[in-house]
């Protein structure tokens, strides 16, 4: 059996829904209006301590209707800054702003009602809410109300508010703008048109779009096909400590595109990304150090990166730990678990991990031999182009293994595992062809 090591995976193109969680509000924006605000009154960087002085001239002029301080007082509130935190005390700061028409107010107070936080849960009222926010200029409001219609399926709205912000400078509606035109949504789908608005996010540091741009270049996508450019933004976006990026970069270190052939260099990328939880790093640090490349071989320690990916549900290493089991690498020879483990990523489809299975099944180890149910693992393996299996299917058609002897069949396998480049296929055709099958 053969450890597979997963290779760079497609990027799903679905950026994240709203650029934009609850309870993070973008520092840079309200905290510079808090201190413009707080220098208006003569008090300095000492009023989100527990200031009571400081404190109620604050509330004096938020109570007497200054929309802006409003909205820090309700800021102050959702953070728990200076005063006890209270989310219905943001709301109701946030919407006596909101009602004075101050836009970052209006923006607050529909992200409230869209996750339900200090209000009851209302779509409805959150849409309206950004739509006041947007039609003033706004720029978060008018992405996320781009991404609201986005979600009802309302793409061309979704499109109209993304290329306000996007022409303004938003980062986040240059990378929804550039996921509309690579998925066709809103507008004839153009990759060229895709590629110049994730290049605009990229080129101001955002390290999703710095990724994004560099899958472009490693598959030629919207731009001329580079793996020298792709490396470049994959570690722009990898230095930002992007857990993807850093594992396409340890790729292109372990395969030598774009970049001198580097196990070393790829080995520390994917134990970044390994690190910060990334799936497919965790298997291939794992393969890593089956076989030496880059670091010391080290059985035990590529079990425990398998071990990590396994147990979060990835088949390549659900598979490469049925390996370990089976053979006795890095932890002691189980076949029950090897059996277990295959059967995991079996059930969810992984060809390899069916043909794997199918092999217990075949030579009886962890289970009673039974040629009937191994055939059954080979052909859901065969089915999905792995030649291994092709050819195994082969040999049990030859010998009547759990199915009749049909020597036409069992060429014809041979034959598929032969046109998938598995030798042994390839020899096992020719002899049979020799022999006039």
């Amino acid at each position: 059996r053969v450890l597979f090591r997963s290779k760079a995976r497609q990027r799903c193109t679905s950026l994240n829904l709203i650029h934009y969680t609850l309870g993070k509000f973008e520092m840079n924006t309200w905290l510079k209006k808090m201190m413009v605000a707080l220098l208006a009154l003569g008090i300095g960087q000492a009023a989100w301590a527990d200031d009571v002085p400081n404190l109620k001239k604050i509330v004096q002029r938020a109570e007497a209707g200054e929309a802006d301080v409003q909205v820090i007082l309700g800021s102050m509130y959702l953070r728990g800054i200076g005063v006890r935190q209270s989310d219905q005390e943001a709301v109701r700061w946030y919407r006596k702003a909101a009602e004075q028409g101050q836009a970052e107010a209006q923006y607050n107070l529909c992200m409230m009602y869209y996750v339900g936080q200090g209000v009851n849960q209302d779509h409805e009222q959150a849409m309206e809410w950004c739509r006041s926010s947007a039609d003033k200029g706004y720029l978060s409001a008018q992405n996320n109300l781009g991404m609201m219609y986005r979600v009802l399926e309302n793409h061309v709205e979704a499109m109209k508010w993304f290329q306000k912000a996007a022409e303004k400078g938003s980062v986040n509606a240059q990378k929804n703008l550039g996921s509309m035109y690579e998925q066709g949504q809103g507008v004839r789908q153009n990759y060229e048109e895709a590629a110049r608005w994730y290049r605009k996010a990229a080129e101001q540091g955002d390290a999703a779009a710095q990724f994004i741009l560099g899958v472009m270049y490693a598959n030629g996508r919207g731009v001329r096909q580079s793996d020298q450019e792709a490396e470049r933004w994959y570690r722009k976006a990898a230095e930002q400590g992007l857990a993807t990026a850093q594992y396409h970069l340890g790729v292109m270190y372990a395969n030598g595109r774009g970049v001198r052939q580097n196990y070393e260099e790829a080995a520390q990328w994917y134990r970044k990304a390994a690190e910060q939880g990334d799936v497919d790093a965790q298997n291939n640090l794992g393969a890593l150090y089956d076989e030496g490349q880059g670091v010391r071989q080290d059985s035990a320690e590529a079990v425990r990166w398998y071990r990590k990916a396994a147990e979060r549900g990835y088949v390549v290493a659900q598979n490469n730990l049925g390996v370990a089991y089976s053979e006795g690498q890095g932890v002691r020879q189980d076949y029950a678990e090897a059996l277990r483990w295959y059967r995991k990523a079996a059930e969810d489809g992984f060809s390899p991990a069916q043909h794997n299975l199918g092999e217990m099944y075949y030579e009886g180890k962890g289970v009673h031999q039974n040629y009937t149910e191994a055939l059954q693992w080979y052909l859901k393996a065969a089915e999905g182009g792995f030649s291994p299996a092709q050819n195994r299917l082969g040999e049990m058609y030859e010998e009547g293994q759990g199915v009749p002897k049909n020597r036409k069949v069992a060429k014809e396998w041979h034959k598929k595992a032969c046109d998938n480049g598995f030798q042994d296929g390839c020899d096992a055709y020719r002899k049979l062809n020799n022999e006039g099958h």
